[in-house]
């Protein structure tokens, strides 16, 4: 029996939790550091529940002799994919033009300034805008890809979790 059987349901989906962010987290640094698209202000938020779901599944194999904590933990990093996932529903819609990102990443400009306030404007203006689609595959974005894969992992944690919690007397 290899060391991931004899763990507890709760910790096992943990490790599934650091597996599937770890790989989009990992899959989002490769594209800015090895395929050079500077991510915007929208990717990195997108980026921070991943970063929980990765220590929150990292602390339900910690607790693996705490069922409770583990499967506390668990529930945790499923949350926090569904957050990511929310994000990158908005952040697609934001670059489909379905509606309006926030101002300080769409680089909609503000009537009514002067020439200075104008001149301040554009110079605090971020480089990488959100609302545009640097990448895609089959037509989804990267931030689509978030959406799809991490409501897809939040998915099945679910059902091991109801699974789990079903079997328990």
């Amino acid at each position: 029996m290899s060391f991931l059987q004899r763990l507890p349901r709760p910790s096992q989906l943990g490790v599934m939790a650091v597996i599937g962010s770890g790989a989009l987290l990992g899959g989002a640094l490769f594209f800015q550091y090895v395929g050079g698209l500077a991510p915007c202000e929208m990717c990195f938020w997108q980026r921070y529940p991943h970063m929980v779901a990765i220590a929150a599944g990292l602390g339900a194999v910690a607790a693996y002799r705490w069922p409770r904590a583990a499967l506390a933990l668990t529930i945790t990093a499923i949350v926090a994919l569904i957050v990511t996932a929310g994000l990158g529903v908005f952040h697609s819609g934001v670059e489909q033009r379905w509606w309006q990102g926030p101002q300080s990443c769409t680089g909609r400009i503000p009537s009514g300034l002067t020439i200075e306030q104008l001149k301040k404007y554009l110079a605090a203006m971020p480089l990488v805008r959100c609302d545009q689609i640097p990448w895609s595959l089959i037509g989804i974005s990267m931030a689509g890809w978030n959406a799809i894969l991490s409501a897809g992992l939040a998915f099945a944690m679910s059902i091991g979790v109801t699974r789990y919690l079903r079997s328990r007397p």
